[in-house]
């Protein structure tokens, strides 16, 4: 049961919010988010929620929730939403349409990606203010030498291939990408076949490209 520590008696008392009123993030007209918490609605207990708008092959970045679960909620289009399993070593990808969904266990990386135009998605997490930590703040900001002695890279690649990363992507791929290719629903996800243990038609399986994370996430 979600718990409000709100004073209903209190002429501040909140129960109507319109959810335009708090654009969080705009790529472009097509792609953009809107966030509700305790902050736009002070009755709210341990939920809040983003509102996310996708054109076809746009993306909701890999990124962790380390404080909250998450379910997608599909209203309108469609959309692969995809997990990294940190114990099977596994990346899930689920296509779910209007009426669907697709759950994300709390500090599991995960991202979605739209397979038709005007998809909209509700996604709902169960903390009042969900903390977010986007894989493109780290490709930005981790030293270029130490990626490139841990995993045994060329540093002038590396640092060639990611200097294009100037901030948080949260919608990719960003608006100025010179070489930005839509992924349409028959292509995504790349060389996925059914796993065995599929019982959902939605569901496909591949190795993980990340081997050795765990279930601990840290800022």
């Amino acid at each position: 049961m979600a718990v409000s520590y709100m004073d209903f008696t209190s002429p501040n008392v909140q129960y109507f919010y319109d959810l335009k009123n708090n654009r969080t993030f705009t790529k472009d007209a097509n792609n953009f988010i809107n966030t509700l918490g305790i902050q736009q609605l002070n009755t709210l207990g341990n939920v809040s929620l983003l509102d996310i708008y996708l054109s076809i092959g746009n993306v909701v970045e890999p990124h962790v929730h380390q404080n909250a679960s998450e379910l997608v909620y599909c209203i309108r289009g469609a959309a692969v939403v995809s997990i990294l399993n940190p114990f099977t070593k596994m990346v899930l990808n689920f296509n779910i349409t209007p009426g669907q969904v697709a759950n994300i266990p709390q500090g599991w990386f995960h991202w979605e990606m739209a397979t038709e135009d005007d998809t909209h998605l509700l996604a709902i997490f169960d903390a009042p203010v969900p903390e977010f930590i986007a894989v493109s703040d780290f490709l930005r900001l981790a030293p270029r030498n130490m990626l490139a002695h841990t995993y045994c890279l060329d540093q002038a690649q590396i640092t060639q291939a990611l200097a294009p990363i100037k901030s948080t992507v949260t919608i990719g791929p960003p608006v100025d990408c010179s070489h930005q290719r839509q992924a349409r629903p028959d292509t995504y996800p790349p060389q996925a076949e059914p796993h065995p243990q599929a019982s959902y038609t939605g569901y496909v399986a591949r190795p993980s490209p990340f081997p050795g994370i765990g279930n601990g996430y840290n800022r």
